[in-house]
């Protein structure tokens, strides 16, 4: 049976990222325990997958078919889930905080009577215990507490995305993939589909990109956003927004990065006119490489950054695009 579990997530035809990164956290804990890591997959047909989760870090795969989880609804995927870890006896389970996973996580710890460590940055095990522990922000991000698992029942994590970085496919793993039969019954979707609208996206998306330039509020409306928007097509990498400006309808919040929207790790993180709140860091602690420009020199992100620039975005933006547009052409 599995020693740790792992809610594979599927996005659109490919395995979604957070997959990789679970197996990732899943196989470091298994370097103490000793415990195999195993994924379960869950869809219309999740099949067609499990060769991309065994090379993605997964020992085994288990896999769950039924009409019923083809949609994504979470109280099926709830039920299905729920009868996989009864099935498979993990101690540990993994969880990304996805959209799916954020509700379905303490939803599944509650049915089982366990705990739940929401928002995990870092897991380990304790030694002297065997059991879990886990580092979370809290009191919105001021602080880092570490928690742990009491008793001896199943240990639930839900972990922050983009946290760990998931190695390359290894296409050379080979793992085992074993069909789980669940019973599911229309009655336990208690939501309805009344439609599904998409939101069109051009370019790299934001938790993927290796450079990202975000504005705050200290630009003042929508139209600087334009120049942010040219800055980061020129640097190939995408654009965001601290909160602030997404809460004043200047952006639409799919831009945010924070503790309450996107976590990403680029390798570049340009950040103009964002004062550097504890919620906003939050969501960019692993870039590698932070470039401030604030006018306020007292201004928490410059705590952060590598480089700063104390001055008006008015007077630094143009010259600092100016000669980033002649070292690209040169």
């Amino acid at each position: 049976m599995a020693g740790i579990l792992i809610l594979g997530e599927i996005e659109g035809d490919a395995l979604g990222s957070i997959t990789g990164e679970l197996a990732t956290v899943g196989q470091a804990l298994a370097a103490t325990s000793g415990d195999e890591v195993a994924v379960a997959l869950l869809g219309g047909t999740p099949d067609s997958f499990a060769g991309d989760a065994i090379a993605a870090g997964a020992d085994k795969v288990y896999t769950v078919a039924d009409p019923l989880l083809a949609d994504g609804q979470i109280d099926a995927y709830l039920s299905a889930f729920e009868q996989a870890v009864q099935q498979t006896s993990p101690s540990v389970v993994l969880i990304g905080k996805t959209e799916l996973g954020r509700d379905l996580g303490p939803r599944l710890a509650f049915r089982m009577g366990v705990g739940v460590a929401q928002d995990c940055v870092e897991l380990s095990v304790d030694e002297s215990t065997g059991r879990v522990s886990a580092l979370r922000p809290v009191y919105g991000g001021n602080a880092m507490a570490k928690v742990t698992f009491q008793g001896d029942g199943i240990q639930i994590a839900v972990v922050r995305p983009k946290t760990t970085e998931a190695p390359e496919p290894d296409t050379s793993r080979t793992g085992e993939t074993q069909a789980l039969s669940v019973e599911l019954e229309s009655s336990v979707i208690k939501a309805r589909r009344v439609d599904t609208v998409t939101q069109a996206s051009e370019g790299v998306r934001l938790e993927d990109a290796t450079i990202v330039v975000s504005g705050g509020r200290g630009l003042g409306g929508e139209e600087p956003f334009e120049t942010l928007a040219g800055l980061a097509s020129m640097l190939g990498g995408a654009m965001g927004a601290s909160r602030a400006a997404c809460d004043a309808g200047w952006l639409d919040h799919s831009y945010q990065v924070g503790l309450t929207g996107k976590t990403i790790t680029p390798d570049l993180y340009i950040t103009v006119a964002i004062s550097g709140a504890s919620q906003h860091m939050a969501g960019c602690s692993g870039a590698k490489h932070v470039v401030a420009i604030n006018r306020d020199q007292d201004a928490n992100i410059f705590k952060s950054c590598s480089y700063g620039v104390v001055g008006d975005w008015n007077k630094v933006l143009p010259a600092f695009i100016e000669t980033v547009s002649e070292l690209i052409n040169s």
